[in-house]
Protein backbone atom coordinates (compact mmCIF):
# COMPACT_ATOMS: atom_id res chain seq x y z
CA UNK A 1 0.00 0.00 0.00
CA UNK A 2 1.33 3.49 -0.80
CA UNK A 3 2.42 5.91 1.90
CA UNK A 4 -0.11 8.75 1.61
CA UNK A 5 1.94 11.77 2.61
CA UNK A 6 1.20 13.95 -0.40
CA UNK A 7 -1.99 15.28 -1.95
CA UNK A 8 -4.94 12.89 -2.09
CA UNK A 9 -7.74 12.84 -4.60
CA UNK A 10 -11.06 14.45 -3.70
CA UNK A 11 -12.68 11.01 -3.73
CA UNK A 12 -10.60 9.85 -0.78
CA UNK A 13 -9.71 13.03 1.12
CA UNK A 14 -11.14 13.60 4.61
CA UNK A 15 -10.72 16.58 6.90
CA UNK A 16 -10.68 17.02 10.64
CA UNK A 17 -12.34 19.91 12.49
CA UNK A 18 -9.35 22.19 11.83
CA UNK A 19 -9.48 21.56 8.10
CA UNK A 20 -6.27 19.54 7.93
CA UNK A 21 -6.54 16.56 5.60
CA UNK A 22 -6.57 13.11 7.16
CA UNK A 23 -5.34 9.96 5.40
CA UNK A 24 -7.91 8.31 3.14
CA UNK A 25 -10.24 5.81 4.82
CA UNK A 26 -8.38 2.50 4.68
CA UNK A 27 -9.49 -1.01 5.63
CA UNK A 28 -6.88 -3.39 7.06
CA UNK A 29 -7.43 -7.17 7.10
CA UNK A 30 -4.97 -9.10 9.28
CA UNK A 31 -4.16 -12.72 10.00
CA UNK A 32 -6.51 -15.60 9.37
CA UNK A 33 -6.34 -19.12 8.07
CA UNK A 34 -4.97 -20.36 4.75
CA UNK A 35 -3.70 -23.94 5.06
CA UNK A 36 -2.67 -22.91 8.60
CA UNK A 37 -2.55 -19.65 10.53
CA UNK A 38 -0.99 -16.77 8.59
CA UNK A 39 0.67 -13.44 9.43
CA UNK A 40 -0.38 -11.54 6.29
CA UNK A 41 -1.77 -8.00 6.56
CA UNK A 42 -3.47 -6.42 3.53
CA UNK A 43 -5.30 -3.16 2.86
CA UNK A 44 -7.69 -1.37 0.52
CA UNK A 45 -9.15 2.15 0.24
CA UNK A 46 -12.81 1.97 1.25
CA UNK A 47 -13.91 4.67 -1.19
CA UNK A 48 -12.43 2.77 -4.14
CA UNK A 49 -13.96 -0.64 -4.82
CA UNK A 50 -11.29 -3.16 -5.75
CA UNK A 51 -8.90 -5.77 -4.48
CA UNK A 52 -6.67 -5.52 -1.44
CA UNK A 53 -2.88 -5.25 -1.69
CA UNK A 54 -0.09 -6.42 0.59
CA UNK A 55 0.53 -4.20 3.65
CA UNK A 56 3.02 -6.20 5.75
CA UNK A 57 3.06 -8.97 8.36
CA UNK A 58 1.87 -9.50 11.92
CA UNK A 59 4.56 -10.23 14.52
CA UNK A 60 3.13 -13.76 14.87
CA UNK A 61 0.97 -15.82 12.51
CA UNK A 62 -2.47 -16.30 14.03
CA UNK A 63 -6.21 -16.48 13.44
CA UNK A 64 -9.32 -15.50 15.45
CA UNK A 65 -7.62 -12.28 16.60
CA UNK A 66 -9.47 -9.19 17.90
CA UNK A 67 -8.98 -5.91 16.02
CA UNK A 68 -9.35 -2.33 17.30
CA UNK A 69 -8.30 0.97 15.76
CA UNK A 70 -7.94 4.73 16.06
CA UNK A 71 -7.61 7.15 13.14
CA UNK A 72 -3.88 6.36 13.02
CA UNK A 73 -3.28 2.87 14.44
CA UNK A 74 -4.68 -0.62 14.07
CA UNK A 75 -4.21 -2.94 17.07
CA UNK A 76 -4.61 -6.75 17.05
CA UNK A 77 -4.98 -8.73 20.28
CA UNK A 78 -4.76 -12.44 20.99
CA UNK A 79 -5.46 -15.18 18.51
CA UNK A 80 -4.97 -18.88 17.95
CA UNK A 81 -1.91 -20.92 16.92
CA UNK A 82 0.31 -20.40 19.98
CA UNK A 83 -0.03 -16.60 19.93
CA UNK A 84 -2.19 -16.56 23.03
CA UNK A 85 -1.33 -13.18 24.57
CA UNK A 86 0.21 -11.21 21.68
CA UNK A 87 -0.87 -7.62 21.03
CA UNK A 88 0.72 -5.85 18.04
CA UNK A 89 -0.05 -2.75 16.00
CA UNK A 90 0.41 -1.02 12.65
CA UNK A 91 0.32 2.61 11.52
CA UNK A 92 -2.58 2.52 9.06
CA UNK A 93 -1.34 5.26 6.70
CA UNK A 94 2.05 3.58 6.21
CA UNK A 95 2.51 0.04 4.91
CA UNK A 96 4.86 -2.13 6.94
CA UNK A 97 5.11 -4.94 9.44
CA UNK A 98 3.32 -4.90 12.78
CA UNK A 99 5.21 -3.87 15.94
CA UNK A 100 4.90 -5.37 19.42
CA UNK A 101 2.39 -3.47 21.59
CA UNK A 102 2.20 -5.60 24.74
CA UNK A 103 0.30 -8.62 26.04
CA UNK A 104 -3.23 -9.53 27.01
CA UNK A 105 -3.55 -10.40 30.71
CA UNK A 106 -6.00 -13.24 30.04
CA UNK A 107 -4.27 -15.58 27.61
CA UNK A 108 -6.63 -16.17 24.69
CA UNK A 109 -4.87 -19.30 23.53
CA UNK A 110 -7.58 -20.16 21.01
CA UNK A 111 -8.60 -16.61 20.18
CA UNK A 112 -12.25 -15.96 19.26
CA UNK A 113 -12.42 -12.64 21.14
CA UNK A 114 -14.19 -9.60 19.70
CA UNK A 115 -12.74 -6.09 19.47
CA UNK A 116 -14.08 -2.52 19.27
CA UNK A 117 -13.16 0.94 20.52
CA UNK A 118 -12.89 4.70 20.19
CA UNK A 119 -10.14 7.09 19.10
CA UNK A 120 -8.34 6.64 22.42
CA UNK A 121 -9.25 3.19 23.74
CA UNK A 122 -9.46 -0.31 22.29
CA UNK A 123 -11.44 -3.07 24.04
CA UNK A 124 -11.31 -6.82 23.42
CA UNK A 125 -13.76 -9.20 25.05
CA UNK A 126 -14.50 -12.89 25.48
CA UNK A 127 -12.73 -15.75 23.74
CA UNK A 128 -11.23 -19.07 24.78
CA UNK A 129 -8.70 -19.77 27.53
CA UNK A 130 -7.58 -23.41 27.73
CA UNK A 131 -10.66 -24.46 25.77
CA UNK A 132 -13.01 -22.69 28.20
CA UNK A 133 -15.07 -19.65 27.18
CA UNK A 134 -14.23 -16.53 29.22
CA UNK A 135 -16.16 -13.34 30.07
CA UNK A 136 -13.10 -11.10 30.44
CA UNK A 137 -13.02 -7.62 28.92
CA UNK A 138 -9.69 -5.76 28.73
CA UNK A 139 -8.63 -2.44 27.25
CA UNK A 140 -5.56 -0.69 25.90
CA UNK A 141 -4.77 2.95 25.20
CA UNK A 142 -4.24 2.83 21.44
CA UNK A 143 -1.80 5.76 21.18
CA UNK A 144 0.62 4.16 23.68
CA UNK A 145 1.98 0.64 24.13
CA UNK A 146 1.62 -1.71 27.07
CA UNK A 147 -0.30 -4.67 28.41
CA UNK A 148 -4.06 -4.96 28.57
CA UNK A 149 -5.93 -3.73 31.65
CA UNK A 150 -9.07 -5.25 33.16
CA UNK A 151 -12.27 -3.49 32.03
CA UNK A 152 -15.01 -5.72 33.47
CA UNK A 153 -17.01 -8.73 32.36
CA UNK A 154 -19.40 -9.65 29.59
CA UNK A 155 -22.92 -10.64 30.65
CA UNK A 156 -21.94 -14.26 30.00
CA UNK A 157 -18.74 -16.12 29.22
CA UNK A 158 -18.69 -16.61 25.49
CA UNK A 159 -16.55 -17.04 22.44
CA UNK A 160 -16.97 -16.93 18.69
CA UNK A 161 -17.14 -13.14 18.37
CA UNK A 162 -15.68 -11.05 15.60
CA UNK A 163 -15.38 -7.27 15.32
CA UNK A 164 -17.89 -5.38 17.45
CA UNK A 165 -19.86 -2.16 16.96
CA UNK A 166 -19.04 1.24 18.41
CA UNK A 167 -19.94 4.90 18.50
CA UNK A 168 -17.53 7.39 20.09
CA UNK A 169 -19.17 6.61 23.47
CA UNK A 170 -20.62 3.09 23.32
CA UNK A 171 -19.36 -0.24 22.03
CA UNK A 172 -20.27 -3.89 22.21
CA UNK A 173 -20.63 -7.32 20.66
CA UNK A 174 -23.45 -9.45 19.28
CA UNK A 175 -23.90 -13.21 19.33
CA UNK A 176 -21.38 -15.80 20.44
CA UNK A 177 -21.15 -19.26 21.91
CA UNK A 178 -21.54 -20.20 25.58
CA UNK A 179 -21.64 -23.93 24.82
CA UNK A 180 -24.60 -23.19 22.61
CA UNK A 181 -25.01 -20.25 20.27
CA UNK A 182 -26.70 -17.15 21.64
CA UNK A 183 -28.36 -14.01 20.27
CA UNK A 184 -27.13 -11.75 23.10
CA UNK A 185 -26.00 -8.17 22.38
CA UNK A 186 -23.90 -6.56 25.15
CA UNK A 187 -22.65 -2.98 25.38
CA UNK A 188 -20.36 -0.83 27.51
CA UNK A 189 -19.48 2.84 27.85
CA UNK A 190 -16.01 2.88 26.29
CA UNK A 191 -14.48 5.67 28.38
CA UNK A 192 -15.39 4.01 31.69
CA UNK A 193 -14.83 0.53 33.11
CA UNK A 194 -17.36 -1.96 34.41
CA UNK A 195 -19.44 -4.93 33.40
CA UNK A 196 -21.37 -5.05 30.14
CA UNK A 197 -25.10 -4.28 30.07
CA UNK A 198 -27.81 -5.96 28.04
CA UNK A 199 -28.64 -4.16 24.80
CA UNK A 200 -31.10 -6.57 23.21
CA UNK A 201 -30.95 -9.58 20.90
CA UNK A 202 -29.93 -10.46 17.37
CA UNK A 203 -32.68 -11.81 15.14
CA UNK A 204 -31.12 -15.29 15.41
CA UNK A 205 -28.66 -17.07 17.70
CA UNK A 206 -25.23 -17.44 16.06
CA UNK A 207 -21.50 -17.06 16.54
CA UNK A 208 -18.85 -15.91 14.08
CA UNK A 209 -20.82 -12.72 13.42
CA UNK A 210 -18.96 -9.91 11.67
CA UNK A 211 -19.63 -6.54 13.29
CA UNK A 212 -18.98 -2.90 12.38
CA UNK A 213 -20.75 0.45 12.60
CA UNK A 214 -21.22 4.06 11.75
CA UNK A 215 -21.38 6.47 14.67
CA UNK A 216 -25.14 5.82 14.93
CA UNK A 217 -25.86 2.33 13.59
CA UNK A 218 -24.31 -1.05 14.41
CA UNK A 219 -24.15 -3.76 11.73
CA UNK A 220 -23.97 -7.55 12.21
CA UNK A 221 -23.27 -9.72 9.15
CA UNK A 222 -23.30 -13.47 8.62
CA UNK A 223 -22.48 -15.92 11.39
CA UNK A 224 -22.91 -19.62 12.06
CA UNK A 225 -25.58 -21.89 13.57
CA UNK A 226 -26.20 -25.22 11.85
CA UNK A 227 -24.50 -23.70 8.82
CA UNK A 228 -23.23 -20.28 7.83
CA UNK A 229 -25.71 -17.42 7.58
CA UNK A 230 -26.39 -14.72 4.98
CA UNK A 231 -28.40 -12.35 7.15
CA UNK A 232 -27.31 -8.75 7.80
CA UNK A 233 -28.99 -6.92 10.69
CA UNK A 234 -28.65 -3.60 12.47
CA UNK A 235 -29.21 -1.68 15.71
CA UNK A 236 -29.34 1.99 16.67
CA UNK A 237 -26.37 2.35 19.03
CA UNK A 238 -27.68 5.25 21.14
CA UNK A 239 -30.76 3.29 22.20
CA UNK A 240 -31.25 -0.30 23.31
CA UNK A 241 -33.41 -2.94 21.69
CA UNK A 242 -33.39 -5.92 19.38
CA UNK A 243 -31.70 -5.98 15.98
CA UNK A 244 -33.67 -5.47 12.76
CA UNK A 245 -33.09 -7.23 9.45
CA UNK A 246 -31.01 -5.13 7.02
CA UNK A 247 -30.60 -7.47 4.03
CA UNK A 248 -28.45 -10.39 2.95
CA UNK A 249 -24.96 -11.25 1.84
CA UNK A 250 -24.62 -12.79 -1.61
CA UNK A 251 -23.56 -16.03 0.10
CA UNK A 252 -23.28 -17.36 3.64
CA UNK A 253 -20.23 -16.27 5.63
CA UNK A 254 -18.46 -15.82 8.96
CA UNK A 255 -16.71 -12.62 7.86
CA UNK A 256 -14.61 -9.80 9.28
CA UNK A 257 -16.10 -6.31 8.95
CA UNK A 258 -15.04 -2.68 9.15
CA UNK A 259 -16.27 0.67 7.83
CA UNK A 260 -15.52 4.30 6.98
CA UNK A 261 -18.67 5.43 8.86
CA UNK A 262 -20.61 5.35 5.56
CA UNK A 263 -19.74 2.09 3.80
CA UNK A 264 -19.29 -1.21 5.61
CA UNK A 265 -16.94 -3.80 4.11
CA UNK A 266 -17.71 -7.49 4.76
CA UNK A 267 -14.46 -9.33 4.17
CA UNK A 268 -13.53 -12.98 3.58
CA UNK A 269 -15.09 -16.36 4.35
CA UNK A 270 -17.91 -15.88 1.86
CA UNK A 271 -18.99 -19.42 0.97
CA UNK A 272 -17.85 -20.37 -2.52
CA UNK A 273 -15.51 -17.34 -2.68
CA UNK A 274 -13.56 -17.03 0.57
CA UNK A 275 -11.54 -14.13 -0.86
CA UNK A 276 -14.69 -12.11 -1.49
CA UNK A 277 -15.31 -8.60 -0.15
CA UNK A 278 -18.84 -7.17 -0.19
CA UNK A 279 -20.16 -3.74 0.81
CA UNK A 280 -23.29 -2.06 2.12
CA UNK A 281 -24.30 1.54 2.78
CA UNK A 282 -24.83 1.61 6.56
CA UNK A 283 -27.53 4.32 6.65
CA UNK A 284 -29.81 2.39 4.27
CA UNK A 285 -31.02 -1.20 4.10
CA UNK A 286 -30.61 -3.79 1.36
CA UNK A 287 -28.45 -6.63 0.17
CA UNK A 288 -24.66 -6.50 -0.01
CA UNK A 289 -22.93 -5.92 -3.35
CA UNK A 290 -19.52 -6.89 -4.66
CA UNK A 291 -16.52 -4.74 -3.67
CA UNK A 292 -13.48 -6.82 -4.67
CA UNK A 293 -11.27 -9.56 -3.27
CA UNK A 294 -8.63 -10.29 -0.68
CA UNK A 295 -5.23 -11.35 -2.00
CA UNK A 296 -6.06 -15.03 -1.42
CA UNK A 297 -8.89 -17.29 -0.24
CA UNK A 298 -8.83 -17.04 3.54
CA UNK A 299 -10.99 -16.84 6.64
CA UNK A 300 -10.75 -16.24 10.41
CA UNK A 301 -8.90 -12.91 10.19
CA UNK A 302 -10.11 -9.57 11.52
CA UNK A 303 -10.50 -6.09 10.04
CA UNK A 304 -10.03 -2.51 11.24
CA UNK A 305 -10.07 0.95 9.67
CA UNK A 306 -9.00 4.53 10.40
CA UNK A 307 -12.53 5.95 9.90
CA UNK A 308 -15.09 3.67 11.62
CA UNK A 309 -18.06 4.83 13.68
CA UNK A 310 -16.18 4.97 16.98
CA UNK A 311 -13.96 7.76 15.66
CA UNK A 312 -16.59 10.28 14.51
Amino acid sequence: MPNYQGVWSLSTQYQNASGWPLPPATAIYAGGYLSGSINVIESVLIADSGNTSDFGDLTVARRFLAGMSSSTRGVFAGGGASASNVIDYVTIATAGNAIDFGDTTAAMDEGYAGGFGSESRGIYAGGYQSSVAINNMEYVTIASTGNGTDFGNLSQARTGNSSGFCSPTRGGLGGGNTGSRVNTIDYVTIASTGNASDFGNLTEAKDGVGGTSSSTRGIFAGGFNSGEKTRIEYITIASTGNATTFGDLSAAARPACTSDNITALIMGDITGDTSGIEKITIASTGNATDFGDLTADKSQGDAVSNAHGGLS
